[in-house]
């Protein structure tokens, strides 16, 4: 038999609250009765004492262990504390007795069965001494349980005490009702949302706001995912619409100048050979992009750090885009420390950084501009810092750049060739070298990309 969510909480909550008021009723109810019952001991001592010290007194002015003081005071205890004595001289002979009592109070407990006066009662001896003499012998007859007004009393607070645990059970069932109903209901909607998370409805959002405050923070946690779900299926569609147009277009160009060989409507000259080869370039470039970022994104990618120049680097990628430079037109100034910077890096890897930002940097900069690369340090990190007077990037698509495949204007990227892997293959060599990348940008106003290493591992 399957129980629901609800079931299953108050079940737990109502164990939890009869477990929690189960001891505290428990400890406050042992608890009373054990100093109940040290106080009455401690109040039979101090009556005992009395007698006794009577008696010694007594005896110390006339000779005698009795008085009339004496007496009365243990009839007193015999009504009111259900105390009796006997009291024997020096030689052995009873000199006082308040026991007989005992029919009394036998009578009166029949009359009144709640006070339990035909309790057993238990005996103790004690010696009655006058300056380290023994003068007489007392038998202190006291009940073994409770009778009278102190049985009342005690039968008072377990009567208090079980009503308190009745209401607390009470209350705990309509209170577990309540919250057990509140809980439940936001886990229900939690497990209901990724149900339809699981079938693929990446819109399905959890109303944070009905959840309480303890299963907020998971609800929020689940419309995270589902937002960052739904950004990456619609990434990968994209892509898939992207990729396929970038395969479709060679593709489509080299059948139909193969086949115009093969139907001799065009001869292979050496024009329309080269125009054949740039598109099955076209093709290489594609696939050599995706093993790039395949292998950029392999979490056991090894590097080979060794110890590296600043200014060495500067100075390639100079080299590698001053000619590309020249042709269109952009001007690219490179600003080499002044004094040597060494740091622990991938040659390789780092030149693939630094050579897809400025080749970026080239793409989106129109002629007459400039484009600038330099290089600076702090105590643990060095900086590599290329800026642009490009067209920049919108603030829209900024928080994206690093994503796969994400390209933010398509009609752009789709004259430059690019198809959007070239940042996540940058920003996943940078985290392998645990480093960090930051990009920003204004529409019209150029971008700076800021490349950030640690200089020792």
């Amino acid at each position: 038999m399957k129980f629901s969510l609800y079931s299953k909480v108050l079940f737990y909550i109502l164990i939890v609250a009869f477990f929690g008021v189960f001891l505290t009723s428990f400890s406050i109810f042992f608890g009373v009765e054990n100093q109940f019952s040290n106080y009455l001991d401690k109040n039979r001592e101090n009556n005992r004492e009395i007698i006794i010290n009577e008696a010694v007194k007594q005896f110390e002015e006339t000779g005698n262990l009795t008085s009339e003081q004496m007496l009365s005071s243990m009839r007193e205890q015999a009504m009111s504390e259900n105390l009796f004595y006997k009291v024997y001289d020096s030689n052995g002979e009873l000199v006082a007795d308040t026991t007989n009592m005992l029919g009394m109070m036998g009578m009166m407990g029949g009359m009144h069965e709640q006070n339990r006066s035909d309790s057993e009662y238990k005996m103790s001896t004690y010696d009655i001494t006058s300056d380290q003499t023994v003068i007489g012998e007392m038998e202190f007859y006291y009940p073994v349980e409770l009778i009278g007004e102190d049985f009342l009393f005690l039968e008072s607070i377990k009567q208090n005490i079980y009503i308190a645990v009745i209401v607390t059970i009470v209350l705990s069932i309509l209170f577990s009702l309540l919250f057990s109903k509140k809980l439940s209901a936001g886990f229900n909607q939690l497990s209901k949302a990724i149900q339809e998370l699981r079938n693929h409805k990446r819109q399905i959002r959890v109303p944070v706001n009905e959840l309480t405050n303890e299963m907020k923070p998971l609800g929020e946690s689940f419309n995270q995912l589902a937002e960052s779900l739904f950004k990456e299926e619609k990434l990968r569609k994209q892509f898939t619409a992207d990729f396929a147009h970038e395969l479709r277009t060679p593709l489509t160009t080299l059948r139909s100048q193969i086949e115009a060989y093969q139907d001799g409507i065009w001869e292979p000259t050496t024009e329309r050979l080269e125009q054949s080869h740039g598109e099955l370039m076209r093709l290489v470039r594609l696939v050599n992009e995706l093993e790039g970022l395949i292998a950029a994104e392999n979490p056991q990618i090894k590097l080979e750090e060794r110890k590296l120049d600043a200014n060495e680097i500067l100075s390639l990628i100079e080299d590698q885009f001053r000619s590309s430079y020249r042709e269109k037109g952009v001007e690219l100034i490179v600003q080499k420390p002044t004094e040597d910077i060494w740091f622990m890096a991938d040659r390789d890897k780092l030149v693939q950084i630094i050579t897809n930002i400025v080749y970026n940097a080239l793409q989106y900069t129109p002629s007459g501009k400039k484009v600038r690369l330099n290089a600076k340090n702090d105590k643990a990190s060095i900086h590599f810092v290329i800026s642009d007077e490009g067209t920049g990037i919108s603030k829209e698509d900024l928080p994206y750049l690093y994503e796969r495949f994400y390209r933010g204007d398509k009609s752009r990227d789709r004259k430059t060739g690019g198809i959007g892997i070239g940042l996540a293959i940058v920003k996943a060599l940078v985290d392998a070298h645990q480093g960090e990348i930051k990009i920003d940008s204004e529409i019209g106003q150029g971008t700076t990309v800021t490349v950030s290493l640690p200089r020792e591992k």
